[in-house]
């Protein structure tokens, strides 16, 4: 099961993963944790105190100028397309919990000097490797502009969830994301909503994205909050969030049962 998650920024799609990997832990897959957002926070959300010390692969310069046989920071150098990456997720990725583990992508700077291509092909080659040949369950926080899925990826990711919250942008945002999904090829894309206050709030998200799959929703919740003044996994907090996203999960392996359940 390969699922990506993406939304506007400030959504909670960070903790919506962090839910959802520890639902695949507690149903008894090893899951492959991937940190694909520059503004990297997954592990902060799965509540590893010393996340601070994980360097994102996008900042392993003499891994990308080995992996890529280049000199970064040079404009016109040739590189290597294909570059060796089926040992990163194992050799990098960092124990989160028990058949957990974490793996931080980190974010390619655009504009300024210097070629950043190298940088950028290592990441796609090593998310390309990791969606289509390894076979553990793997959660990708995604931005929302989905820099590293490729067309050749994309088709073997399961579902794209795109987490909503109540207001305008988000639901731009979810709307853009999905037409850049289709353009790659990605076949399913489902909502998550989440902060949902009151139920006028799920009814009115539900309108607005009526042309997309809604998985369910996750309402706000002080517990959440406080976990991440805590530096704690919110799933350790708030058991009920937990509980509908595993219900959530039911629905990404049975598509045939799409439609989430009303807000009480």
């Amino acid at each position: 099961m390969k699922i990506a998650i993406s939304g506007k920024g400030g959504v909670g799609k960070t903790t919506v993963a962090a839910f959802l990997i520890k639902a695949l832990s507690d149903r008894g897959f090893r899951v492959l944790a991937i940190d694909a957002d520059p503004d990297a926070n997954l592990a902060h959300a799965l509540g590893l105190g010393n996340h601070f010390h994980i360097t994102p692969i996008s900042q392993m310069k003499e891994l990308i100028e080995e992996r890529t046989e280049t000199k970064l920071g040079g404009f016109g150098a040739f590189f290597k397309l294909n570059p060796k990456v089926d040992d990163l997720p194992d050799s990098l990725g960092v124990e989160a919990m028990e058949g957990v583990r974490l793996l931080v992508m980190g974010g390619v700077k655009k504009g300024g000097t210097g070629c950043v291509c190298p940088e950028s092909t290592l990441l796609k080659n090593l998310v390309r490797h990791i969606v289509l040949q390894r076979n553990e369950a793997v959660v990708m926080d995604m931005e929302a502009g989905l820099e590293h899925l490729g067309r050749g990826t994309a088709g073997a990711v399961d579902i794209l969830l795109v987490v909503v919250e109540p207001g305008k942008r988000s639901i731009d945002t979810a709307r853009e994301i999905k037409r850049l999904a289709g353009d790659i090829g990605i076949k399913r894309v489902g909502a998550v909503l989440n902060k949902i206050r009151r139920a006028e709030e799920e009814k009115l998200l539900r309108e607005e994205l009526k042309d997309m799959e809604i998985l369910g929703y996750i309402p706000f919740r002080e517990a959440i909050l406080r976990a991440d003044l805590e530096n704690k996994a919110p799933f350790l907090l708030d058991q009920e969030s937990l509980s509908m996203v595993d219900e959530i999960l039911q629905k990404i392996q049975n598509p045939k049962n799409p439609e989430g359940g009303a807000h009480e």
